[in-house]
């Protein structure tokens, strides 16, 4: 997939775009995670937000279990609103808890409409995909919202593969979101199949994880990046490598981590992405082989 330079939201950024999918959106190769806001001062996270339009950003995924990120967020995007694309999650498998959430989501948002809506984490094809794509499942209030023009996309995140492709062939959704980093994929090709028939059938492809190191240790937890689950990468020697090996696997676009310095790095270096050399790859297959990658759990 190539770059384009487009920057007709702000004119001051040469951060590129791409086509998300068969929606008819184009979206920037770097997108903000609500989570960078959550905790934020509102001045701060407004402050944050605008930074990140001016720079080229124009794609900012949320969810309600991010803390008080939709409450940071909405009154951060407010100004930009008609300029940007805003993508939700809910965790609810059924109609009616999907709808609760949904209507709760757009008004912490501030907005009335969303441009891609989700389900969020599906995991376990019985008990997430089978049950929210099923006769009562939250499948209904996203088609229900679609044709009432509230969400303008369909997608779903997954951590799963196998969850990932029972959705994909059950229901024909727009977006996809899934961990494409490359420790996971040279500790046996996470995404592989996944990223193929997304392919196929023309979805917007959204990558998670891209600077993902590995599992945390116990002991790890809250003494550094305390936003991240796991270990990043924080090295801009490897940072701009991995996410240039993630946006060459043929997706839309990837969402740093929520720590706000390492949006901050990636935002920085995504512009300067491109092809890796030989010794790159053979490098990443070492460092991939001397970590515990995140998935699968």
């Amino acid at each position: 997939m190539l770059l384009t330079n487009n920057t007709a939201n702000t004119g001051k950024s040469s951060l590129p775009q791409r086509p998300l999918g068969k929606t008819g959106l184009k979206v920037s190769i770097i997108g903000m995670g609500g989570i960078v806001v959550m905790n934020a001062e509102p001045s701060h996270a407004g402050k944050v937000v605008a930074e990140a339009i001016d720079k080229g950003v124009n794609y900012f995924d949320v969810a309600p279990s991010y803390g008080d990120a939709e409450l940071k967020l909405g009154p951060a995007l407010t100004p930009f609103r008609k300029d940007v694309y805003l993508a939700c999650k809910t965790g609810q498998r059924s109609r009616k808890g999907a709808a609760s959430e949904l209507k709760q989501s757009l008004k912490h948002l501030e907005t009335d409409h969303l441009d891609v809506y989700q389900l969020h984490g599906l995991v376990d094809v019985e008990k997430d995909v089978k049950t929210a794509l099923g006769k009562d499942g939250a499948i209904k209030t996203f088609v229900e919202a679609k044709k009432a023009g509230v969400i303008r996309n369909i997608g779903f995140s997954a951590h799963s593969p196998a969850a990932a492709i029972t959705a994909m062939k059950e229901f024909e959704f727009d977006t996809i979101m899934f961990p494409v980093n490359f420790c996971t994929h040279f500790n046996g090709g996470l995404e592989t199949e996944v990223l193929a028939l997304a392919k196929k059938q023309n979805m917007g492809i959204i990558g998670i994880k891209a600077i993902a190191k590995q599992k945390r240790r116990k002991s790890d937890i809250g003494v550094s990046y305390p936003k991240c689950w796991y270990e990043p990468f924080d090295d801009y020697q490897i940072v701009e490598p991995a996410l240039s090996w993630a946006l060459e696997q043929g997706i839309s676009l990837t969402i740093p981590p929520g720590e706000e310095s390492l949006f901050r790095l990636c935002l920085e270096l995504a512009p300067h992405c491109g092809k890796l050399t030989e010794s790159q790859l053979k490098n990443f297959e070492a460092i991939s082989s001397s970590v515990e990658p995140i998935f699968p759990e």
